[in-house]
Order: C-alpha cells, then structure tokens, then sequence
C-alpha cells in the first residue's frame, strides 16, 4: 500500500504557513520580556515575577511535552496541529484579559503546554511533506519563524505593548493564531501518520527502538549547547558593557547584528543541510567553539568582539536546523514524534538551566567568567557528537533521495536498495 507520495520540490506555501505558526508560538514565549514595564506598572509585581511568566512556560513545555505527544501519538498530526493551535490562542486571549498575576500565570501554563507538543508536530509535519533529501531545507524554512520571531516578532510586541498595552500584545497575538489554524484548515495537506505501538507496549517500545541511544546522545548534546549558549547569551548586555567596553547605546546595534547573523546561519543550514547532513552539526559546533574560545580571549578588541560574535550567532543559527533534521533522519519513522518532542525539552531544559547557571556565575565569580563556563559546555557537546554521537543517518551526503516520504513501505523499500548494495 501506498501512503501520501510527496514531490522533490518544496510545498513553500505548506512549510511557510508553519513556520508562521512557529513564528507567532515563539513570539508568544518570551513577549513578557518586552511588556515588562507595563506588567509591573499595572499588576503590581517585580520584575522577578515577570520572569517568572518566561520561566513557567518552559517549566510546562518540560513537564508536558513528553506525556501529552505520547497521548496524542495516535491523533491525525493536521487534526492535533490544529487542536493546539486553537488552545494556544485561547491561553492568548485568556493572558490578554487576565485579571490578576494568577490568572496571567495559568494562561503561561496552558500555553507552554501547547507550545511544547506543536513543537513536537511542526518539524516532522514539514519532513513529512517533502522528499528525504529536501528534509534540511524543509525544516529551515519552518524553523525559521522561529529567528524571525526573535528578530522582528518580540520587538514588534514590546512596540505594540508601550503603544497600546500589554493586553492589546497578547490579543494580537492570539488573533494572528487563529488566522493561522483557519489557513492550515485551507492549505495544509495532511500527512501519512505512524503512532507507535499498541498501548499495552508503548510505554517500552521507545527504549527497545534501535535509533533510542543515537536520539538521545543528539538531545544531550542539545541540552549542553543551549545551556552554554542561554549562559553567556541571556546576561551579553551586561558583558558587551562591563567587559567589553561598549556603551549602553552600542547594545541595541550589537544584538540587532547578532540576530541578523543568526538569520543567515539558518539559511546556509538548510543549504548545506540536504548535501552533507553527517558532517555540518559537528562544523557548526566547532565554530561555536571556536568563536566563543575567542570571546574569552580577545575582549578588549571591540572590532574582536564584533567579528566573533556575529561568527558565534551565525554558526549557532544553522544548530536547530541541523539538530532537527538529524533528528528526523536518524530516528525510525515510530519513534519520530515522541523524539521530536524530547529535543524540544531539551531545548527548553538549556534554555532554562542556561539562565540560572548564568546568574549563579556572576554571583560566584564575575560577568567576565560568563564565556568560560560557556565553552566547557560546549567542548562537551562537541566530544559527545564526534566521539559518541554517530548515528546512522537515513540520507546520505551522496544520497539521491526517493521521491516520497513516510508512506507505508518506506522502510522495506530501504532495507531493499541496502541489501543491493551489499551485493558483490
């Protein structure tokens, strides 16, 4: 039987019209950050608080990620993107008319909820729709929603917010959504679907699955990476000023040069991803390496400082990209969903962790030491892909591709064209 025969070229407007989604889940996330002023100001709370409404968030994407995509594994994927999505704008629309700090932070909690499980759809959906050598591509132009929330989509919030109100930022917020999920109504096709096995067994099937130890070795790497990126790059104001000796104004340029550097990281990714898709993730961290090793080094050259971090960002930008499509390549077509939603958790884990080991370094020794800490983690990370992340990727840096993907016979057709090749 023949499942959901993809073509080589890329369906822009499906992987588009999900990485809107991502754009706007991402926005989402950290706008708390932006309408700081207005939320203290109205609701009477610090500014730890605010940052409370970020932490709880991922605390839910964490906690829920994992059982909710395991509850949900036998649910059409178009169907359940479109029932998270349609919570994720009610949890929106509550935060936008929360009456108190309570109520804002239970709307946080629903929403990190979603957001962890859309997370967990939204990167294999996009593999789902495209050939096996077009996966990297596929997954960053639906990631890249993700940059441009972080370039345009929370400055355009915190805009939206000093303007109008925090309230009128998560109402929009929640308005974009819903146009959204009516567009994925309209425009996405649905996708061949594999949940896993049978209730009975599916608590052991993903530790019996042959790709398990590959997945978790990438998602360990992940949690290192993001912990050494989050513990340098959520306090770089105070090191770009204090240490590197820029002023207050240079701030806002740098981090807009950062982003933008990012940007293009995503891009040569999703290039480079499709043709090389064993070598690029250990290339990418060793740039990161390399670029941070030189932060430690040469802070008082602010042309120095410049050059490296603009490498750091645009190196660390293609990382998700890279991260995801090894994911989706190297793990079987069962276990896919379930390991998507434990790279996102090891994501958030970093994310999270990173911003703590941050301010527990300062505390202890110094905003100087930031970048120290940040390159261990990430020698780490590198020894762990080079010398112990080696999984068998499905695609090949000289692989042609088939002309579909995930359809039922996929595998066996696999198997097939492997054994040939094993003939004399």
């Amino acid at each position: 039987m023949r499942g959901y025969a993809v073509p080589v070229r890329l369906p822009w407007s499906s992987l588009l019209l999900l990485s809107a989604g991502i754009f706007v889940a991402v926005t989402s996330e950290f706008l708390p950050i932006g309408l700081l002023p207005q939320l203290t100001a109205e609701l009477g709370i610090t500014e730890a608080q605010v940052g409370l409404l970020v932490t709880v968030f991922a605390a839910s994407v964490v906690i829920a990620t994992a059982p909710l995509t395991h509850l949900t594994r036998s649910v059409p994927r178009k169907s359940l993107l479109i029932a998270l999505l349609v919570v994720f704008a009610v949890a929106n629309l509550v935060a936008a008319l929360a009456p108190n700090y309570a109520a804002l932070l239970v709307a946080r909690i629903i929403g990190g909820a979603a957001h962890g499980v859309f997370w967990a759809v939204v990167t294999p959906y996009a593999a789902r729709l495209v050939a096996p050598q077009r996966l990297a591509s596929a997954v960053a132009i639906a990631t890249a929603g993700a940059t441009v929330a972080s370039v345009a989509g929370l400055p355009l919030g915190t805009l939206l917010g000093a303007a109008v109100g925090w309230r009128v930022s998560f109402a929009v917020i929640a308005a974009l959504v819903v146009v959204i999920a009516v567009l994925i109504v309209i425009v996405l096709p649905p996708v061949e679907h594999r949940s896993t096995d049978a209730p009975s067994r599916a608590r052991f099937a993903a530790v019996r699955d042959a790709t398990f130890a590959p997945v978790m070795v990438l998602c360990a790497t992940i949690v290192l990476v993001t912990l050494g990126h989050a513990t340098f790059y959520t306090y770089i104001a105070a090191w770009v000023i204090e240490v590197a000796g820029f002023a207050v104004g240079d701030v806002a340029g740098i981090l807009l040069l950062f982003g933008a550097a990012g940007a293009v990281g995503v891009v040569v990714a999703g290039v480079l991803g499709d043709r090389v898709p064993r070598t690029l993730l250990p290339v990418l961290l060793i740039g990161v390496t390399a670029s941070v090793a030189g932060l430690a080094t040469a802070s008082d050259s602010p042309l120095a400082v410049v050059v490296l971090l603009t490498l750091w960002s645009a190196f660390l930008g293609g990382v998700p990209v890279i991260a995801q499509a090894r994911l989706l390549q190297t793990a079987s077509l069962a276990l896919r969903d379930i390991a998507a939603a434990w790279l996102t958790v090891a994501f958030n884990i970093g994310i999270g962790g990173g911003a703590l080991l941050g301010g527990i370094v300062i505390g202890t020794w110094s905003v100087a030491a930031l970048p120290l800490v940040t390159l261990g983690c990430l020698v780490l990370a590198l020894g762990l892909v080079v010398f112990v992340g080696r999984p068998h990727v499905l695609v090949d840096d000289d692989d042609e591709g088939d002309d579909a993907v995930d359809h039922p016979g996929e595998g066996e057709r696999r198997d097939a064209r492997d054994e040939r090749r094993r003939e004399p």
